[in-house]
């Protein structure tokens, strides 16, 4: 199922400050159609935003803060693929491959949602050739990026994993050197297919090679150069 708080808000689409690059080709009277099919909602950190295995009802749009995408394997353990950055949609691998949905959505951060009715979302694809193409592109650029991110896993050691995770935020994520890690170290292991442990201690490698810096969930990134390097022979 797909959770929405107490609290919602109605969405004007045209007005808009959030719009995706997909919105964006919309005509007016799309927008419209949008506007009425539209629900906004509010996420605290940790709550879910939508459960693996719930029907496909509706599309969610992230506006604001930061969202695990993950999964479960068959001994319940947690594997997270991606974290998702404002202005992107939750759910669309689910759109036509069958009625439910294959990952589930949690906040990391406070976040923003809009909640889009499937079958609206659907008539856009099928009518706006310049919105079909744009969810298209982004289905395959996460598709791509999950790929080969999932093929540095299994080819590198911890310190490669690691080093490719703090690039990823650093750079896809955040676009600076300094910043706060929304995953917790036990999240981070499941995001690079490692144990708990292993990062703790490879973090702590890192730090003593002056190589990043870590205050709690703080981390900057001291010597990109090296840490490049280790990403691209580790």
């Amino acid at each position: 199922m797909f959770y929405q708080p107490d609290y919602k808000i109605f969405s004007n689409c045209q007005t808009c400050d959030d719009r995706s690059c997909a919105s964006q080709t919309l005509s007016v009277s799309e927008l419209e159609l949008l506007s009425k099919n539209c629900n906004e909602a509010k996420f605290e950190q940790g709550e879910t935003i939508l459960a693996e295995g719930s029907r496909t009802s509706h599309i969610i749009y992230l506006r604001e803060g930061l969202v695990k995408e993950y999964g479960k394997s068959g001994l319940q353990e947690e594997y997270i693929l991606q974290v998702v950055k404002p202005h992107s949609y939750l759910g669309l691998h689910s759109i036509y491959s069958d009625t439910n949905n294959h990952y589930s959505y949690a906040a990391l951060t406070p976040v923003r949602v809009c909640y889009i009715d499937l079958n609206v979302f659907s008539q856009f694809i099928k009518e706006n050739g310049r919105f079909g193409y744009e969810i298209l592109s982004s289905v395959c650029n996460d598709s791509l990026n999950n790929y080969h991110r999932f093929i540095d896993q299994h080819q590198k050691k911890i310190n490669g994993k690691l080093a490719d995770a703090i690039l990823y935020f650093a750079i896809v994520i955040f676009g600076k050197n300094k910043f706060d890690l929304p995953l917790s170290r036990k999240e981070l292991a499941y995001l690079i297919g490692t144990s708990r442990e292993s990062v703790s201690k490879q973090i702590s490698v890192f730090v003593k090679d002056k190589i990043i810096s870590v205050d709690d969930r703080n981390i900057k990134i001291l010597d990109m150069n090296r840490l490049q390097n280790i990403s691209k022979v580790g």
